[in-house]
């Protein structure tokens, strides 16, 4: 029977091939949603096509099903939702709850690396450059099921940040939270290294009022401190071919019992079974030994 109260995802970007700190996220919101008799989403989430790579997004849902992590419902495409995002924009920009800006980064930097508001208060409105929300939520604050309360430096949770770019692409932010709210996400799985983005999206889901799923921040798999493992620092693609070994490797990162047999499929039903939430690592990153490093 599925638990159509409880419905989780898995987005990652098609910028190159799932690896196994992907794993570790993907893993862990399957089992999470699994143990909880949810639905577990797919999203591709490829607003930045500069940043893409041809077949990837294909290339990740092989991987997905290769490992037995099979999704319910369709894959959503952050690209079909572009109208959805223009419309709330264009809200947002008639009620003055968003403004043009034209500061540079490098500007910004010289201010002190966080943006002061000031394109907010040009006379007669600025109508072209990036586009940034009147931020007045300011949500600093929050509680997350693993690491607890977590709190940003204030000014970070007062600064008006961009919904869209200035090169016309939609901002991560904003997309994230109208697609969570569109498919009814009601709990987020990832990785430490969104836990300050919680934060700016929590206030965006409070400023659009919708409803804010909970948080269920991962520790993030790192080639050594502060260094996670990611596509852009070339961290290798998982085997496809034998994926038990990796499966096996993410389920100790994640704090869970190993599973002995061959079957993927199998393998998850027995994770699943013995998950448990409170075994989850605290930590906000972990160090991997050079054997999870080559998995």
């Amino acid at each position: 029977m599925s638990n159509t109260h409880y419905i989780g995802r898995f987005a990652p970007s098609p910028s190159g091939p799932l690896h196994f700190g992907s794993l570790i996220a993907a893993l862990g919101s399957y089992l999470r949603a699994h143990s909880q008799q949810g639905k577990w989403l797919v999203r591709i989430e490829d607003i930045d096509p500069p940043r893409e790579i041809a077949g990837a997004s294909d290339d990740i849902l092989r991987t997905l099903e290769a490992y037995g992590l099979h999704w319910h419902d369709s894959v959503l495409y952050q690209h079909q939702r572009y109208d959805a995002y223009q419309q709330q924009i264009d809200l947002l920009v008639s009620q003055d709850l968003a403004y043009f800006c034209q500061c540079t980064r490098k500007l910004i930097q010289a201010n002190g690396g966080l943006y002061d508001g000031r394109c907010g208060q040009c006379q007669p409105r600025l109508t072209q450059g990036a586009i940034r929300i009147r931020n007045q939520a300011k949500v600093g604050t929050f509680t997350d099921i693993v690491q607890g309360r977590v709190t940003v430096d204030s000014h970070f949770a007062a600064e008006d940040f961009i919904i869209k770019r200035s090169d016309g692409l939609y901002a991560y932010q904003l997309a994230v939270v109208l697609d969570d709210a569109f498919q009814g996400i009601t709990e987020v799985v990832r990785g430490c290294d969104l836990l300050d983005a919680s934060c700016r999206q929590i206030s965006l889901f409070s400023q659009l009022g919708l409803s804010a799923p909970s948080w269920l921040h991962l520790p993030l798999a790192c080639a050594e401190i502060g260094f996670k493992l990611s596509k852009q620092n070339h961290a290798p693609a998982i085997d496809t071919k034998q994926p038990q070994a990796s499966i096996n490797a993410a389920l100790s990162f994640l704090g869970q019992p190993s599973v002995d047999v061959d079957a993927v499929e199998v393998m998850l039903q027995q994770a699943v079974a013995q998950f448990s939430l409170q075994r989850i690592p605290k930590q906000k990153e972990i160090v991997l030994d050079k054997t999870n490093l080559a998995t």
